[in-house]
């Protein structure tokens, strides 16, 4: 047998097709970092990012055993348009969910604590990374979301335009002006990361 992480992402495909199930663990362990923390970047919740994130798996197993996988050579665009259409999909879900609000009308599920942070949350609140997101919250949405799947899920202007169903200008053009406006407000507020 060869050694899994030597093998690319379509020969490990074609491995777990055969039922190496050790095959799709490779892909996982390969691919996880970028397609967890632009599903967090996203939904801004991490235990909603981790249900999201195994149900985007879920969906990948399920295509590729079904043999509708049919993206060669491009199994990382591919698991984060997955993703991305999960986490759409979720917000489009919450839209339509009534909302139970407090006495001073905040939703009480922003309001009560059920857990201890992990030490992931911790680690991911530290000082710098603070203030990136919430600088990264304070723009607009498309903007924001540019910015998150070049520089968190490394994907290339392309991948991005074809995800989020704009020109490659487009993506361009909002990725620019994203940078504009972190610089603006790094400025403003005196930032220092």
């Amino acid at each position: 047998m060869q050694v899994m992480y030597k093998l690319n992402d379509e020969q490990l495909i074609t491995l777990f097709k055969k039922g190496h199930s050790s095959a799709l663990e490779e892909l996982v362990y390969r691919h996880k970092d970028k397609l967890f923390t632009s599903i967090v970047l996203l939904v801004k919740d991490t235990f909603l990012a981790e249900d999201i994130f195994q149900d985007t798996f879920i969906k990948i197993i399920d295509t590729i055993r079904a043999e509708r996988y049919t993206e060669k050579g491009k199994f990382l665009p591919w698991a984060m348009r997955i993703g991305h259409n999960l986490c759409v999909d979720h917000f489009r879900k919450v839209k339509r969910t009534p909302v139970i609000k407090t006495g001073d009308d905040k939703d009480i599920f922003n309001v009560l604590n059920f857990s201890e942070p992990s030490a992931e949350e911790a680690m991911m609140t530290r000082q710098s990374h603070h203030n990136v997101r919430r600088m990264l919250d304070l723009l607009p949405e498309e903007q924001r979301e540019v910015i998150i799947l070049r520089h968190y899920a490394d994907l290339s202007f392309k991948e991005i335009a074809d995800l989020t169903q704009v020109s490659i200008n487009t993506a361009l053009g909002r990725m620019r002006y994203g940078l504009i406006n972190l610089r603006k407000m790094m400025t403003e507020k005196q930032i220092c990361l």
